[in-house]
């Protein structure tokens, strides 16, 4: 391991657009776009499964400030999908702009453009549609070969076999394993078989989906929009409207939240295709309930896993099988479903002898899911760190102690895991700092409070990765302004992750300047290098990589540009911070000069753009403690501290890096204790509003602690991996454990209410 005093890297510098946030500023889309732009809204199906027959908007046009309503005989025919995934996608093309076929309760069915607000409502009030209702499929354990076919048109299209189709309701299917299986079940003392099921969890970011589009001096279209995904975004839009991505431009402005909400276009063609046949500007605003019921939330999967172990706590071999539910469209199905597995299996490849893991991805007449901050990987890492726990629960050992005897360790290869090596991985450090941190002696005992309340704690690890193996591209332009400064243009999104400050950092970091002499430009299609986007926990290790690589570059033509200056060769120049030194002589030369030079008969561009895409995806590691109080009579469950210890190589803020594990694991115990996704028979939403719709605040989090353990990874910049999505993977399985202390049950379906919790209690008392 690599250790180095760094002046900006590894420092807790305060975020770039932290004053401008703090004061007020106008930073976000409705801030900063026009008033007077077409307001649109969207008219929703009542129905989870209907052919539109006929729509009269006759009345609802002559309603004072209407400008369009458009319905699916208006847009082109060309499918699409949304999801925000390299070229090409893996999710299959199962969308128009506007179907005669809606297939959840809150599809759109019309598209409504008004001068405000109030006449777009208005109309929408008097538009008339009959439908051909249609039965629904429901219940994604049915869906596979039901005959009920959520896609039956014949132009469905699948730009990657990912072992989809639309007759069977398939999104995705396949099949992967190593050594034998069944086998070496055979010859396990013993052998677990539990289901587990999450539900489909709301990203609810503050801020809704949100777009705004206009024609630019050009003629070409602008979209400004709160997005992570620039440049898919405007690949997007391009496909489902039918014009060329050079007459597109996309840009974000500072973004409200995003957790793998914005990763994909929800909301964006819809105002795109009103400027596109109206030639004005145009703004659409999803409510809270429309962000709710017609989001992107994460996919709900029931995951059933058989482990074998000897009775000495070894665990030999792992069975997974996961079902996914896609919801209405396909976006980002194939690809979440896979961390299930590959981001949990190999979390124990010290004693491991053979895995398999079996997935199916299907349709189903509910909202389609998309990405979530963990993506899939959460849904897996509950499931197998809770049947750890089980099984050490019945051998009698100590939850850790069973970790530690099974835990991957820096040097192991991980077959499960694309046979990557393990080449940083302080997780068994991660699980020592932890247990001292937590006093996990103290409080793993169950102990009776008094007055029906008991206190006891739970335990998990988890793993992710640090960006998408031989797909991710992270770019960065980095530029020598006149004052010696420098501007720093990416194309990855800052969505309140900080990106732009570490970005910065390590900038700042390379080119021996202050982070404040760093300016920060990004995500604009016209302006930005490519990058994938912000998701995949890939921007701190892939764009940040191409930082590096920019500014490397740059210095070399600083110095071949001083060379000319002093008239000497390139080799004899040395960069050092705010200015060039020649050696021997001692002569230096300003950055300023340098810049200014650049611009007088100078054919040696001072600016830099490299980019970066890796064969490895580095995992960081993190365990998880919790200690909770559970109040028997009511079920209630009061988190008292939570202890988590992160390996996400070396911090490149570890300021930053805190406030996103925190977050994470606030948004895990919401998911584990009260967010709960709940349809009527016929498929509507129940609990569109936060009235509903229970998240957490800060005040029901207890004391809530995160340290870290470093690893250097020699691949990363600086020896970062990531952070941004595996510290949401601990409080599901941690809390699943703790409460099964508490009361003698295990819960093994997400959210475990309190009246969950009561019932299994009183059904406990009755047996």
């Amino acid at each position: 391991m690599e250790h180095r005093t760094y002046q900006s890297v590894n420092q807790p510098v305060r975020k770039k657009d932290a004053m401008q946030l703090l004061l007020g500023k106008p930073v976000y889309l409705d801030d900063i776009t026009p008033g007077n732009a077409l307001v649109v809204k969207i008219m929703r199906s009542p129905h989870a499964n209907a052919i539109v027959k006929e729509i009269n908007s006759s009345i609802a046009k002559k309603v004072p400030g209407v400008e369009a309503i458009y319905t699916w005989e208006d847009v082109p025919q060309t499918r699409f999908a949304i999801a925000g995934q390299t070229y090409p996608e893996p999710s299959p093309y199962d969308r128009l702009i506007l179907d005669r076929h809606v297939r959840f309760v809150g599809d759109a069915v019309a598209i409504v453009a008004a001068e405000t607000e109030k006449a777009a409502l208005k109309a929408m009030s008097l538009i008339r549609v009959t439908y051909d209702v249609l039965e629904p499929i429901l219940d994604f354990r049915k869906a596979k070969d039901n005959p009920i076919v959520v896609h039956p048109e014949e132009d469905w299209f699948p730009p990657c076999p990912v072992g989809g189709d639309n007759h069977r309701n398939l999104v995705a299917s396949e099949e992967d394993s190593d050594g034998d299986v069944d086998a070496v079940l055979e010859d396990c003392d013993l052998v677990l078989e539990h289901t587990y099921h999450t539900k489909a969890f709301s990203q609810t970011m503050m801020e809704t989906f949100r777009t705004y589009t206009e024609f630019d001096r050009y003629g070409r279209l602008h979209v400004i929009s709160s997005t992570q995904i620039v440049f898919h975004c405007r690949r997007i839009l391009s496909r489902a409207l039918g014009i060329p991505k050079s007459q597109i431009r996309v840009e974000k402005p500072r973004i409200g939240g995003g957790f793998g909400a914005k990763q994909t276009a929800v909301c964006e063609v819809y105002p795109a295709f009103v400027t596109l046949k109206t030639g004005r500007p145009a703004k659409l605003i999803y409510t809270r309930e429309e962000s709710q019921i017609a989001g992107s939330p994460r996919h709900e999967m029931e995951i059933r896993i058989r482990l074998g172990a000897n009775r000495d706590g070894t665990i030999r071999a792992l069975d997974f099988y996961t079902l996914s539910n896609s919801g209405a469209y396909g976006e980002h199905g194939p690809t979440t479903v896979g961390l299930s597995g590959h981001k949990a299996i190999p979390l124990y490849t010290g004693g491991l002898e053979a895995y398999r893991f079996c997935y199916d991805v299907v349709y189903t007449n509910l909202q389609a899911a998309g990405a979530y901050r963990g993506y899939g990987a959460t849904q897996g890492i509950f499931a197998l760190e809770s049947m750890v726990n089980e099984l050490a629960e019945k051998l009698g050992i100590d939850p850790t102690v069973i970790r530690d005897k099974n835990m991957v360790r820096e040097g192991m290869q991980m077959p499960a895991y694309y046979h990557e090596m393990a080449n940083a991985c302080a997780l068994d450090r991660c699980m020592e700092h932890c247990r001292k941190m937590f006093s996990w002696e103290e409080k793993y005992p169950v102990r009776d409070m008094g007055n029906g309340k008991v206190r006891t704690a739970g335990v998990a690890m988890a793993m992710q990765g640090s960006c998408i193996s031989h797909v991710d591209v992270g770019s960065a332009t980095i530029k020598l302004s006149e004052d010696g400064t420098y501007n720093l243009l990416i194309g990855a999104a800052d969505m309140g992750t900080g990106c732009d400050t570490i970005l910065a950092q390590m900038a700042a970091e390379c080119m021996e300047c202050s982070v404040d002499d760093i300016a920060v430009f990004g995500a604009d299609t016209d302006a930005s290098p490519y990058d994938s986007g912000s998701y995949a926990s890939s921007t701190t290790y892939i764009t940040g990589k191409a930082v590096e690589k920019a500014c490397e570059e740059l210095k070399q033509k600083i110095c071949s540009i001083a060379a000319e200056m002093l008239g000497c060769a390139e080799e004899e120049m040395a960069f050092e911070g705010k200015h060039v030194r020649r050696a021997g002589t001692g002569q230096t030369v300003s950055l300023g000069d340098i810049a200014y030079k650049s611009q007088v008969f100078n054919t040696k561009a001072a600016e830099a753009t490299a980019s970066h895409s890796s064969p490895i995806s580095p995992p960081p590691y993190m365990v998880g403690m919790v200690e909770i109080e559970l109040d028997k009579k009511t079920g209630l469950v009061t988190v008292l501290d939570y202890m988590a210890v992160v390996d996400c190589g070396i911090p490149i803020n570890p300021a930053l890096a805190r406030i996103q594990a925190e977050g994470g694991i606030v948004q895990g115990i919401g998911h584990t204790l009260m967010e709960d996704v709940r349809y009527n028979d016929r498929g509507r939403p129940i609990g569109s509003s936060f009235l509903q719709y229970k998240i957490p605040t800060r005040l029901d989090m207890g004391n809530l602690r995160v340290e870290f353990e470093h690893s250097y990874e020699p691949t990363g910049p600086f020896g970062a991996k990531s952070i941004g999505e595996i510290v949401i993977n601990t409080p599901a399985p941690a809390l699943a454990h703790a409460i099964y202390r508490a009361i003698g049950v295990w819960h093994r379906e997400l959210p475990i209410t309190p009246e969950k919790i009561a019932m299994s209690l009183a059904e406990h008392a009755d047996k």
